[in-house]
């Protein structure tokens, strides 16, 4: 029998620990629920955690400061709940690395939703990306390690790349030179439909190019295509470094 999936859950509010560690574990979930984050610095020390539900609002450390630290360590899934549903929280938490977020107040149900897309989501591709067959994936002088999970620069510098930028670059690197709309990203990378004033994927995709070294006003690599989406423009494949 497969082991349930287990989630930590990190609000300050004892209430909303409580019933959102019911309601998930009601739909055949396994939670833990802390605090702040030194108790879930302590829970990721004891055990294996499939997501996080991270509070951004928490005494100490903030959501923010957490998720950036967290994912410099670990490409486990964030998904981010903001105060007041502001955009400049939900950009910034994308900046940081969660993977989604959610204005609170919340439905538990929406939560769960969520939850269950990106879980699916981790575990494979998107259905219309085929898996390269190669380890390494070279594109623009750079090289993808699928396996490890690592980006090499074109001076051999080795960093780790997870959560949503690996996505999203699995992405353009499995689509080279055909635009993509944000409709069509947010579709492969959220598993949902982008309303009119989601910004996510801009910021994903300006931080994928920081990533890279390609500046967004003269990108080179992931180019906009003004009106439709964004475009990799460079050649993929093992001859392409």
């Amino acid at each position: 029998m497969d082991r349930p999936d287990h989630i930590l859950i990190v609000d300050d509010d004892s209430e909303i620990r409580t019933l959102l560690g019911r309601y998930l574990e009601k739909n055949g979930l396994r939670t833990s629920a802390v605090a702040d984050g030194r108790a879930m610095w302590q829970a990721l020390d004891r055990a294996a955690f499939d997501l996080i539900v991270l509070d951004l609002m928490l005494p100490g450390d903030d959501g923010l400061t957490l998720c950036r630290t967290l994912r410099a360590r670990s490409d486990i899934p964030v998904i981010m709940l903001t105060a007041r549903g502001e955009e400049t929280d939900r950009i910034v938490g994308l900046e940081m690395g969660a993977d989604d977020y959610l204005p609170k107040p919340f439905s538990a149900r929406e939560l769960l939703a969520r939850i269950k897309v990106i879980l699916r989501r981790t575990r494979s591709l998107p259905p219309n990306l085929r898996p390269q067959e190669e380890r390494d994936i070279r594109f623009g002088g750079w090289t993808l390690d699928t396996v490890q999970r690592q980006l090499v620069s074109p001076e051999g510098v080795v960093s780790p790349i997870g959560g949503a930028e690996y996505r999203l670059l699995r992405i353009f690197l499995g689509h080279p030179n055909r635009v993509l709309t944000r409709d069509q990203l947010m579709e492969m990378t959220q598993g949902r439909e982008a309303d009119a004033l989601d910004r996510s994927i801009d910021v994903q995709v300006s931080r994928l190019r920081r990533r890279l070294g390609d500046g967004s006003r003269d990108a080179a690599m992931i180019k906009t295509v003004r009106g439709e989406g964004y475009v990799l423009s460079v050649p993929v494949g093992k001859e392409a470094a």
